[in-house]
C-alpha cells in the first residue's frame, strides 16, 4: 500500500478545500453530497451524535447559518492506498476565545467521487 499517493492526496486536498468553504458559507447541497448517503455513515458534532444520512441532513438543514467563520491550523491529510483517507485539523472561531476545535474526517473514494463516511466534531479548552 502507498501512503500519501501524490494524485489520491491532491483530491482528498480538494475534496477538503471544497468541504470547508461549504461548510463555512452554508452550503447545504454541498456538504450533504460530500458525505456517502449510507445509514452506516457517522458524524459525532459538539452537541450531537448523528447516525445515518437522514440524521446528518435533518442537522444540517436546521444548522443556524451565523457564526460559521474559522480559521483553520494543523492540518494533516494522509492517504492510504488511492482509495482511503484521514483528515485531521484544528480550527478556532472569533467568537469562541480561549476554545479549539478539532475535527476528523474519513474520506473513502465512490465511483461519484470523494466521500466522507465518518467525522467527529470537539471543541476544548485551548492549550
Amino acid at each position: 500500500m502507498q501512503i500519501d499517493d501524490a494524485e489520491a492526496k491532491a483530491e482528498v486536498e480538494a475534496a477538503f478545500a471544497r468541504y470547508e468553504a461549504a461548510l463555512v458559507g452554508n452550503d447545504v447541497p454541498t456538504l450533504e453530497a460530500l458525505f456517502h448517503d449510507d445509514p452506516r455513515t457517522i458524524r459525532y458534532g459538539g452537541g450531537e451524535n448523528l447516525y445515518g444520512m437522514d440524521a446528518i441532513r435533518t442537522f444540517r438543514r436546521s444548522r443556524p447559518s451565523r457564526g460559521l467563520d474559522r480559521e483553520l491550523s494543523d492540518t494533516v491529510i494522509t492517504t492510504y492506498g488511492r482509495d482511503h483517507a484521514v483528515a485531521m485539523t484544528l480550527f478556532r472561531r472569533g467568537n469562541a476565545p480561549g476554545k479549539v476545535g478539532r475535527q476528523s474526517q474519513t474520506w473513502v473514494r465512490f465511483p461519484d467521487g470523494w466521500k466522507v463516511v465518518a467525522a467527529h466534531v470537539s471543541v476544548i479548552d485551548e492549550p
